[in-house]
């Protein structure tokens, strides 16, 4: 009995770690692309580069090459690309403060660039492999209890819009849908070549733990999966999740949403792992593949926010740079994203703290 119960205990141990390790090997990837975006645009622009790190904390690795030092950081949490010039002057002429502002401009945003790239690969891989019909915005038909197609929503319907948003993919019909409480919606679609406006249609709700869900009553038209629409929808469905992200940002900066509905590191290795343990499980990779493609796009999306220590504020002080002709105080900029990197790390304490106690009430 004993050996028995080492053994079940054994491999319920190797089975969230060989999870919680891939989770944490995807996160890694990120980052080093994201860094590498970086990194690669700033020997482009023949920037020096001091040093190429993935992880943050003390290095356990290093290696010099060149004029840069390669290395890896216990906490794999994030990276960085050290340009000479890029928070001080500098009277090299690599330094990253002598380039024009349009190459620092890129240099800057290659990164979240890097991400949303990946985001579309991933999409494209998903599209390509789940062996799923794939999902449009076109209404296939209704369920027994469908209420909407009494409010004037038919069959064969593409829907354009919902509530003002534009419907780029079969990802925006189950989100947009979601964001709303009293089950009414106003939609503009695609009937017999000609666009209808469709207002006040409603669909059912249920209420499950004070929290309103509408129930989604139709089907949607599939298609086969082909190179076209599966090169049409890896970057329509991307541009679905990045409007998801925002929208997302924007429901917890208006108090939609709670600032403890946000997911750190921890978290969001903790969902990779579960997801990993359902896909191996399954034997289906498509909804591991989903959860990675909308990490890589909302950490693209969040870094480009205009906030200071994110590449999103450095933008915002090269936009200043464009205008005014002549760059920011390095000084003064530099307290800004100090002071940002640390309400950051706050945050970021915060949101860790809350992760952890998530995993452990679930």
């Amino acid at each position: 009995m004993i050996t028995i119960l080492l053994t079940i205990t054994a491999a319920g141990i190797w089975s969230k770690v060989w999870t919680i390790a891939i989770a944490i090997l995807f996160f890694g990837i990120i980052i080093m692309i994201h860094e590498f975006g970086h990194f690669a645009t700033a020997k482009l622009f023949k920037v020096k580069v001091n040093e190429f790190s993935i992880g943050m904390g003390p290095a356990f690795f290093k290696k010099q090459k060149g004029e840069t030092t390669y290395s890896l950081r216990a906490f794999p949490i994030g990276g960085y690309v050290s340009m000479e010039g890029e928070d001080e002057e500098s009277d090299d002429e690599g330094a990253f403060n002598k380039k024009p502002v349009w190459q620092k401009f890129i240099i800057v945003s290659a990164g979240a660039v890097m991400n949303l790239i990946l985001g579309v690969i991933i999409v494209a891989v998903m599209l390509s492999t789940s062996g799923d019909l794939i999902g449009t915005n076109r209404v296939n038909q209704f369920y027994d209890t469908a209420v909407s197609c009494d409010y004037g929503l038919q069959e064969k319907d593409k829907i354009l819009k919902i509530d003002g948003h534009s419907v780029w993919s079969e990802r925006d019909l189950s989100f947009l849908m979601a964001r709303n409480e009293d089950g009414v919606f106003d939609f503009v679609v695609e009937r017999d070549g000609e666009k209808v406006e469709l207002d006040g249609v409603k669909f059912k709700t249920e209420e499950v733990n004070g929290m309103t869900f509408i129930i989604y009553d139709f089907s949607i038209v599939g298609e086969k999966a082909g190179f076209k629409n599966i090169l049409v929808n890896s970057f329509t469905q991307s541009a679905s999740i990045v409007r998801m992200v925002w929208l997302s940002l924007f429901d917890i900066v208006t108090g939609r949403y709670g600032v403890s509905e946000l997911s750190g590191p921890v978290g969001t290795v903790d969902i990779i792992a579960d997801v990993t343990a359902e896909a191996s499980d399954s034997g289906r990779i498509d909804s591991l593949l989903l959860i990675m493609a909308l990490i890589a796009i909302n950490i693209g999306v969040a870094n480009l926010l205009p906030l200071p220590a994110l590449d999103g504020g450095r933008l915002f002080f090269l936009l200043i740079e464009a205008v005014r002709r002549k760059p920011v105080n390095p000084k003064y900029e530099g307290y800004i994203h100090a002071a940002g990197l640390a309400l950051l790390l706050l945050l970021m304490v915060f949101v860790t703290f809350n992760d952890i106690v998530r995993i452990v009430n679930s």
